[in-house]
């Protein structure tokens, strides 16, 4: 069994090397997206929903497209040189490892697609500060934060929730504009209501938004459009007058 995940892991790592690196996956995915909708931040704003959408399944084809060509050239490497080898065990490894994979890229590429439309609309943001634990994006800045928590913007972006939004709420817990932004339209009105009294706003596409019941009628789900429109524009505006920015 140790040498089958071994063996397992060797063919994986060997795919891996073929394999392009996921940023340049996204940006591919990203740019066809954004020829579609338009490359300004007006139109990003604008398609904001739909770019997020569109980029991701752009880069979850263009990801499969290599996933097939590479895994062949890694997997016809591995048998020419597997004689005698039980086969079974180590594709079971080889074939877990790269679901789990797959899983990993497209979680850090939802993240990935917000944070290059944000630099493209200009908006001031850092990343990764510690502040109560590690959100993706404080806007507009860390020293405004320390300077006055509850004017600025914390935002997280995962593709999936699960029970996870529980751990990031002290992330927010200074602030009273704290936003999550998935793809996940799972949560039904008893966890949309536990998130309201953290003031988390949960931030989706609009054809997500439109197609739940739980998501239409909760006060704190908005589309990324409204996101913009009501909070983060009126923000930006504010902070160039205290001169944040």
């Amino acid at each position: 069994m140790a040498k089958s995940k071994a063996k397992g892991k060797r063919l994986f790592d060997e795919f891996g090397k073929l394999m392009p690196d996921n940023k340049a996956v996204i940006a591919k995915g990203v740019k066809i997206a954004a020829a579609k909708f338009g490359n300004t931040p007006d139109a990003i704003k604008k398609n904001f929903s739909a770019l997020v959408h569109t980029s991701h399944d752009e880069i979850y084809r263009i990801y499969l497209e290599h996933e097939q060509v590479q895994g062949e050239k890694a997997l016809a490497g591995f048998l020419k040189d597997s004689k005698g080898t039980q086969l079974f065990p180590v594709l079971k490894d080889f074939f877990r490892s790269l679901g789990q994979s797959r899983m990993s890229r497209a979680g850090s590429a939802f993240e990935e697609i917000i944070r290059g439309l944000f630099k493209k609309c200009d908006y001031p943001f850092e990343e990764k500060r510690l502040i109560n634990g590690r959100p993706d994006f404080v806007m507009p800045s860390e020293k405004h934060f320390h300077k006055h928590a509850a004017d600025c913007i914390i935002f997280t972006a995962k593709r999936t929730l699960r029970e996870r939004w529980r751990q990031i709420v002290t992330e927010g817990a200074k602030s009273a504009r704290f936003f999550l932004a998935t793809m996940d339209t799972r949560k039904r009105e008893a966890e949309l209501a536990a998130m309201r009294e953290r003031n988390i706003s949960l931030v989706i596409s609009e054809d997500l938004l439109s197609d739940s019941p739980d998501y239409k009628a909760a006060p704190n789900v908005i589309s990324f459009e409204d996101f913009f429109e009501d909070h983060l524009d009126p923000a930006v505006t504010r902070w160039k007058k205290q001169h944040a920015i």
